[in-house]
């Protein structure tokens, strides 16, 4: 398998995994022309795509799915509360009601060689998932956009080879920045995303010794930067009491507008 994150932030979101038969993309927040820009680094097409997985209904998740999907038809994949707010949006414009495919959490589905779990998160949107992907032994999952963890997402993100986790905000930087009020409150929320230190600690919790790749993404653009993200999860894990030491992984933090290292595993 490999993934890769195309774009990653609080502006846009695509993300690419597949294996040499089967090739998906997670998300489409981003517009198509960068989307085939990702794609043509990986020497893929959109043609070249199986399927595309919907994790929830925002803006920065599904800018690009319309022309995408009038461009080369191929599959969407979404909860059943997702197609639903999907369908009302003005702003795709006019989608084939036919490439849509309802998914529901916790049943596993398969496209090519992939199989592809989806799984509940906490966020403020219809019926929001993250996905796990399992091929030839090897799995990977990408979790943003979750205002909480619990034991259920701790369970569904063990064992990996490969995750891209959210790394949304600085809790300081968002608490004196110029968002308003109720958008403060909104983000630090149940439903709202990870902060820098809650993905640390929630990194501790599915650290093994053969996970190959870290990820961090879904930054925020206002309230966080690189390199603090990547330093507050590793002085999370450095004091997490567990075995582990940050320098015993490869933590990269995805970026914003461009794709980011391809990890093969």
């Amino acid at each position: 398998m490999r993934l890769c994150s195309i774009a990653s932030g609080s502006s846009g979101n695509c993300i690419y995994t597949g294996t040499d038969d089967t090739h998906l993309l997670i998300d489409a927040g981003v517009s198509a022309k960068k989307i085939e820009a990702g794609l043509k680094d990986l020497e893929l097409e959109g043609h070249d795509i199986q399927g595309l997985l919907i994790t929830h209904e925002h803006s920065d998740h599904i800018k690009g799915v319309g022309v995408l999907a009038r461009r080369y038809g191929f599959p969407i994949y979404a909860t059943q509360g997702t197609i639903d707010q999907m369908k009302g949006m003005s702003s795709l414009g006019a989608i084939d009601e036919g490439l849509y495919h309802t998914i529901r959490p916790d049943e596993t589905f398969s496209i090519g060689d992939v199989e592809v779990e989806p799984f509940h998160i906490s966020h403020d949107a219809a019926d929001p998932v993250a996905y796990r992907f399992e091929s030839n032994g090897k799995s990977a999952a990408v979790a943003t956009d979750m205002g909480i963890y619990n034991d259920y997402i701790v369970e569904h993100l063990k064992g990996l080879d490969v995750v891209l986790l959210e790394a949304n905000h600085d809790i300081q930087m968002l608490q004196v920045g110029p968002y308003p009020y109720p958008l403060k409150q909104r983000i630090l929320g149940e439903r709202g995303h990870l902060s820098n230190e809650s993905a640390g600690q929630l990194l501790c919790r599915i650290l093994h010794d053969n996970m190959k790749k870290i990820y961090l993404g879904h930054l925020s653009k206002e309230n966080n930067y690189a390199q603090l993200a990547y330093e507050t999860v590793k002085l999370e894990i450095q004091l997490d009491p567990v075995e582990y030491m940050p320098q015993d992984f490869d933590i990269q933090v995805a970026e914003r507008d461009c794709i980011s290292g391809i990890c093969n595993f």
